[in-house]
């Protein structure tokens, strides 16, 4: 892989991984597409290092006060404040996806990799994505969840393992399915990603390194990833606040029928 690739991978990976769009089906469909040759999982995984320290960043004052929290939750044992619970409810949503992430490993990395499976997972998202956004009232803040809904939220991020799914998209409509505002939403989503995030790429990074090398693709990707994930939070954020989750939804629909297009192009 060039640096040219894993410099265009990493941008895809930062503004996918928290727009609603899906950032592993453009990774996957990115090499497919132009005939680069497949980087594999790992190092997919690998490129969330750089939106992992995106979203620390953007967040770093209330990852401060997050960690201070669960401090005082172990120590109290029980969660009084509504940052205390609010670190416990991330605790409460990263569980589901740890254990489907585990479970799931081997077909995330083969069979859920399929194009068309991709192009259907792109389309039938952006279906249940403009639905909810559009039909059920935004009358929650976050201050509001309880853990049913930091659970219920967490396996939404479990269908996220294939590929098109997206899992800022699905945590995003969970949460508005739950009838949170779209902005606490995208918060919620946003500071879920960093454990299994983390989780993830600690388990995959090694894979990565030692089948490429700590080389400077490599290293271009997660500064790529970094950079356009810092942008991508902070323009959704702004864009939540004033508009509705159509532009993605369409893009989705776009993407989709490009993609089932070129299959059958291809045969």
């Amino acid at each position: 892989m060039t640096v040219f690739q894993a410099i265009v991978l990493g941008v895809l990976q930062g503004l996918a991984e928290f727009l609603p769009i899906s950032s592993s089906a453009h990774l996957t469909l990115a090499p497919w597409l132009f005939g680069w040759p497949d980087p594999g999982l790992a190092f997919d995984v690998a490129l969330h290092v750089g939106t992992l320290a995106a979203v620390l960043w953007f967040f770093r004052a209330e990852w401060v006060r997050l960690v201070a929290a669960g401090f005082r939750v172990l120590v109290q044992r029980g969660a009084r404040t509504a940052e205390e619970k609010r670190a416990v409810f991330l605790v409460i949503a990263t569980i589901p996806g740890g254990i489907g992430g585990l479970l799931l490993s081997d077909l995330a990395e083969s069979a859920f990799r399929s194009p068309t499976l991709i192009a259907a997972a792109l389309i039938v998202m952006g279906v249940l994505l403009w639905i909810v956004d559009r039909m059920v009232p935004a009358t929650r803040e976050l201050d509001s969840m309880r853990w049913t809904d930091a659970l219920l939220i967490g396996l939404a991020q479990v269908c996220a393992l294939v590929p098109g799914v997206s899992r800022s998209g699905s945590t995003i409509t969970g949460g508005r399915l739950l009838r949170f505002d779209r902005q606490s939403a995208a918060v919620f989503s946003f500071l879920m990603s960093m454990p299994i995030t983390a989780a993830a790429a600690l388990h995959e990074v090694p894979k990565a390194i030692a089948a490429g090398g700590f080389g400077a693709p490599l290293v271009a990707g997660v500064i790529a990833s970094g950079i356009s994930g810092w942008l991508a939070i902070a323009v959704l954020l702004r864009y939540v606040s004033r508009h509705d989750f159509r532009i993605f939804a369409v893009y989705r629909f776009v993407l989709g029928a490009i993609v089932l297009a070129v299959v059958a192009l291809r045969g």
